[in-house]
């Protein structure tokens, strides 16, 4: 069900001298508009016939122990994966270095896959980086003992993001050498995804090098925020600069980056975070107790995503 844009949405209209409101043209791209058709836990989902790959993002983890045994631990998919599994789904969570290179993450995953698929063909769900480092590994690393039938990607930025090359730019390469090195003492971590994420390196360099695999289903999402985020919100400043070169945005992916292969919709009203069930809690009572209750359900909209790969013969 595609519901009809909302015609106080900030981005999608604008208003000319004349009081007359207009569609801004970037819009038009936004394909199907999702608004509200996960907003509730269905009773029946369809079980997709291969294990489901849990690729997470750029600084993500598979779960994250604080405090060892005294405090609970985080997790990237939260919740996601065990509404999975309770309806009977096979899930692989994948533990790639948080901010290494592409050709890096890509190398955990297979390792990953290997160790847990056992030879079993899977289907692929990636969030934000994570869609990158799959391409990879299906369309350059090639591993003789993976099968992969399907690679579904959320708001992966396959031709880069306006932020990281505001970033850059802003930074200035005289300055980049010194802040790696801090990023790694500081992190521990290899700091190669972050000049990845450019538009000019995805557009000029690993899309032309990254072609995809013929025998594999690729399925795309992008998502957008409707008004401004608000002051204290960590999207404030990227949502900005991507709205300006790019349109319309989760905060850190515009919906045109987010393409790729079948482009199954836009998620409309959702950011980054909310996409990985990490929305802001205080935010989502407030509008229950407004007479809002959110429209978007990250656990829903993963078990419709089984439920597609299913009817897919997936």
């Amino acid at each position: 069900m595609t519901s009809s844009p909302n015609p106080k949405t900030s981005i999608i209209t604008a208003r000319n001298p004349f009081g007359r409101r207009h569609r801004d043209p970037r819009v038009e791209g936004l394909g199907k508009e999702i608004t509200a058709d996960y907003s509730q836990i269905k009773t029946h989902y369809r079980c997709p016939k291969y294990p489901i790959v849990l690729a997470h993002g750029l600084l993500g983890f598979a779960e994250l122990k604080l405090g060892g045994s005294y405090l609970p631990s985080i997790r990237y998919w939260r919740g996601i994966k065990e509404a999975l599994v309770a309806r009977d789904a096979e899930v692989i969570t994948a533990s790639v270095p948080p901010s290494g290179s592409i050709e890096q993450r890509a190398a955990k995953l297979a390792r990953d896959i290997e160790a847990q698929a056992h030879g079993r063909s899977v289907n692929i769900i990636a969030h934000s980086m994570g869609g990158l480092d799959a391409r990879y590994m299906v369309s350059q690393l090639q591993p003789a003992s993976i099968d992969v039938k399907s690679l579904v990607t959320v708001a992966s930025p396959h031709h880069g993001s306006a932020f990281a090359d505001y970033l850059f730019d802003e930074i200035g390469p005289e300055y980049l050498p010194r802040l790696y090195e801090l990023w790694e003492r500081a992190t521990g971590w290899e700091p190669g995804a972050f000049s990845q994420l450019t538009q000019k390196y995805m557009v000029e360099e690993f899309n032309p090098k990254t072609p995809d695999d013929p025998s594999v289903r690729y399925f795309s999402y992008g998502a957008m925020v409707k008004d401004r985020p608000p002051l204290l919100s960590p999207f404030r400043l990227s949502h900005g600069v991507i709205q300006k070169r790019e349109g319309p945005n989760d905060g850190l992916v515009s919906v045109e980056s987010s393409k790729w292969g079948t482009y199954k919709g836009t998620l409309v009203g959702v950011n980054h975070l909310d996409l990985i069930n990490w929305s802001n809690r205080l935010r989502y009572t407030w509008q229950k107790w407004m007479g809002h209750p959110p429209s978007f359900n990250a656990i829903a909209f993963y078990l419709d995503i089984t439920d597609m790969l299913a009817r897919e013969g997936l």
